[in-house]
């Protein structure tokens, strides 16, 4: 029996490495991991949520739940995938910028002043600074052309 990996959440702005401890991982491939987990701080409007790591696409894709089992909406963080294999452990970095998807239709793009921040404050270099806009264009390029439930699937799917 293959023993799971360790998942570890990494963000810049707080400095700050943390295990996701109490994630419990419901597939995994060399493609994608998807996860169940409770939020790690109370918050009043969120609750529990699923997410899907997408590390070659360089994103992440959550459903987000309320206390009354919701849905609140959709989060999409940028990340850096890196694996240990001697740990089997996977570090997800957060690259700051983030878009959400309400169940309204809304669309909004989050914290493009925390990557710009992070630059100017060397939290980033440039090559970092390039893959997260890199990669937020290709999500929102995903979004505009209707093709985001082929990223939702991965969550619904295994709900």
């Amino acid at each position: 029996m293959e023993t799971q990996p360790i998942l570890y959440r990494k963000r810049l702005i707080p400095s700050e490495c943390f295990e996701l401890k109490d994630d419990q991982i419901l597939y995994r491939d060399d493609r994608i991991i998807v996860t169940k987990w409770n939020t790690i701080r109370p918050k009043k409007d969120l609750d529990h949520g699923y997410s899907c790591y997408f590390m070659k696409k360089g994103f992440k894709v959550s459903r987000f739940y309320g206390h009354e089992n919701q849905h609140v909406c959709w989060y999409c963080d940028i990340i850096d995938t890196a694996y240990d294999a001697e740990l089997n452990a996977y570090t997800f970095t957060d690259l700051l910028v983030d878009v959400i998807l309400t169940p309204d239709g809304s669309i909004k793009v989050v914290d493009v002043d925390e990557l710009a921040d992070a630059m100017e404050n060397k939290l980033i270099s440039q090559s970092m600074l390039l893959r997260a806009l890199r990669r937020l264009d290709y999500l929102l390029s995903i979004i505009y052309q209707d093709r985001f439930g082929d990223l939702q699937r991965e969550i619904l799917t295994r709900e």
